[in-house]
């Protein structure tokens, strides 16, 4: 392939528009509002299942201690989170013995989880790769702005840097969606990682007073 023919590829293929880096931008601003949107839903989420959790195991323990499972699926009830949901899933099977609760326990506390951590992909999907979407804009634009100044260098210089100022604008948005995203998702795991601490410590409750009631048949 000559020189001509390779110089005339390359400018057929910056006329495509995907050689424009303004769809970028928009790309960007879509996936802010999308992360927005999550960081939104799933704040709610936890909001809504903020739990007392001391008082609830306290309440708990207490009615088991005094062999009234009723009153103990009771206290647990009140609430839908993740700590009370997976207990109250055992409890329910207690006659069946604790090997059964343990299985139970389990059980709920992988649907649970699941529930606790959707859509947090998406953030750190976002969180990952909008800063090389964002990089990906800028080397579009610097690649235009060069082609502008190969046509006629005397006169171009003052809109080639404009036009590379411009594209670095795809590199710092992608950052500022990036890095919301990746703060928010870190915050979430976090509780997701707390509620699952605090659902071990209160199913153990549990599955120690069963034990207990089992030796001593």
């Amino acid at each position: 392939m000559n020189n001509h023919a390779t110089e005339g590829l390359v400018q057929s293929l910056l006329s495509l528009p995907v050689f424009r880096s303004e769809w970028v931008l928009w790309l960007l601003l879509g996936l802010s509002l999308l992360s927005v949107a999550v960081m939104v839903e799933r704040w709610y989420f936890y909001r809504k299942r903020k739990l007392d959790f001391e008082a609830v195991k306290n309440d708990f323990a207490k009615a088991l201690e005094k062999g009234d499972f009723e009153a103990a699926a009771k206290v647990l009830d009140k609430h839908d989170t993740l700590e009370t949901n997976v207990t109250l899933a055992g409890l329910r099977g207690y006659e069946k013995g604790p090997e059964s609760v343990e299985e139970l326990i389990a059980g709920a506390l992988g649907r649970g989880k699941a529930e606790y951590e959707r859509r947090l992909s998406v953030l750190a999907t976002l969180a990952s790769n909008c800063p090389f979407i964002g990089l990906f804009g800028t080397v579009l634009g610097i690649v235009r702005s060069f082609k502008e100044m190969s046509k006629d260098i005397a006169h171009a210089s003052a809109g080639v840097m404009a036009g590379i100022a411009e594209a670095l604008i795809a590199t710092a948005i992608g950052l500022l969606v990036a890095i919301p995203a990746v703060i928010a998702y870190n915050v979430f795991k976090g509780m997701v990682k707390d509620a699952t601490t605090n659902t071990d410590s209160l199913t153990r409750v549990l599955l120690a007073e069963l034990k207990s009631a089992g030796k001593s048949q």
